[in-house]
C-alpha cells in the first residue's frame, strides 16, 4: 500500500523513524532501521519483523520485488524524496530504501539450545562492522547462533546492521549475556568453550589434528583491542591461538573469528561424514 504523495525529512513519520539510530529509542520502541536492497530483501522474507518500508519512487521499478514481497506481507510502503531517506541512511549515498523492523534479539536459551553444535560469541565487541561481521561470518560458517555480552554494541545499529547483509535475519542472536554464567550452562549441555586468544597455549592446528574441534563448540572472540578480559582462562577448556606464519603482528577480530569458525565447520561436517 502505497500512501499518496513523497514524505519529506520533516515527515512526522520519518522524524520518528531517524530517532531509531539511537540504541535507547530502539530498545524503547523495539524496532530497528535496515537500509539497502538486499537486507531489505532479507527482513521482508521474514514478514513478520516488518512494520514498514520507506523508499524512493525508482526503488519500486528497479526491484519490483521489494515492492512485491511488501505488498504480499501487507507492509506498509511509503514513497520518500531524497532528502527523507538521506535523513534515515547511514551511509554516505544511500541505495533509496530504508525498513523499519522489529528487533530480532532472543533470550539466551531461546537461541543456544541443546541440539546446538557451533556458537560465537562477541566479548565486549565494540566496533559495529565488526559486530555486524561477526554475524554473518557465523551465518557462512553455519553457525547456530550468535550471543554478545553485556558491553557489546547493539547488533541492530545500523552499521553493524549493514556489515551482517542480512545474516542478522538468518540465525537467531542474543545481547547482553552474561557469559561467565552462561559458560557454566554450555558446558552442562555438552559444549566445549574455546578462546580465541593470540596468546593462547594450544595452537588451532593441534586442535584440528586432535579432534578438538569436532566437538560441539562455543567460540569467544575477545574486544577488538583488549582480548578477552582478565579471568576468562577460568571459564574456558582451551585457550587457542591461531598461528601466525608470516610477519603480521596478529589477525583482526573478523579474521580470526572466520578462520575458527570455518576450521570447527569443516572438522564437525568431516566428523559426521
Amino acid at each position: 500500500m502505497a500512501s499518496p504523495g513523497l514524505l519529506t525529512a520533516q515527515s512526522v513519520r520519518i522524524k520518528q523513524a531517524r530517532r531509531l539510530a539511537t540504541r535507547a529509542f530502539r530498545r524503547k520502541t523495539g524496532r530497528f532501521l535496515v537500509e539497502g536492497p538486499q537486507a531489505v530483501r532479507e527482513a521482508l522474507e521474514h514478514r513478520e519483523l516488518v512494520i514498514e518500508v520507506y523508499a524512493e519512487p525508482d526503488v519500486a521499478t528497479r526491484h519490483r520485488d521489494l515492492r512485491d514481497l511488501a505488498s504480499a506481507a501487507d507492509v506498509p510502503w511509503y514513497d520518500v524524496n531524497r532528502a527523507a531517506i538521506e535523513a534515515l541512511s547511514e551511509t554516505v549515498t544511500s541505495q533509496g530504501v530504508v525498513a523499519v523492523c522489529s528487533l530480532v534479539d532472543v533470550p539466551l536459551e531461546d537461541a543456544v539450545r541443546r541440539t546446538a553444535r557451533l556458537v560465537a560469541v562477541g566479548v565486549q565487541v565494540r566496533d559495529p562492522g565488526n559486530a555486524g561481521t561477526l554475524i554473518r561470518t557465523a551465518d557462512a560458517a553455519g553457525a547456530d547462533a550468535v550471543v554478545l555480552s553485556a558491553e557489546s554494541v547493539d547488533p541492530h545499529n545500523p552499521k553493524a546492521v549493514r556489515a551482517s547483509v542480512g545474516s542478522l535475519f538468518h540465525l537467531p542472536i542474543t545481547v547482553e549475556a552474561d557469559i561467565v554464567t552462561a559458560a557454566k550452562s554450555w558446558r552442562d549441555q555438552g559444549l566445549q568453550v574455546l578462546a580465541a586468544d593470540g596468546y593462547g597455549s594450544s595452537d588451532l592446528d593441534d586442535c584440528i589434528d586432535d579432534g578438538t574441534l569436532a566437538k560441539p563448540t562455543v567460540w569467544l572472540f575477545g574486544n577488538e583491542a583488549h582480548g578477552l578480559p582478565d579471568g576468562f582462562d577460568a571459564i574456558v577448556d582451551r585457550s587457542v591461538k591461531v598461528p601466525i606464519y608470516g610477519r603480521a603482528e596478529s589477525l583482526n577480530l573478523a579474521t580470526a573469528a572466520a578462520v575458527c569458525l570455518y576450521a570447527s565447520a569443516r572438522a564437525q561436517r568431516r566428523n559426521e561424514s
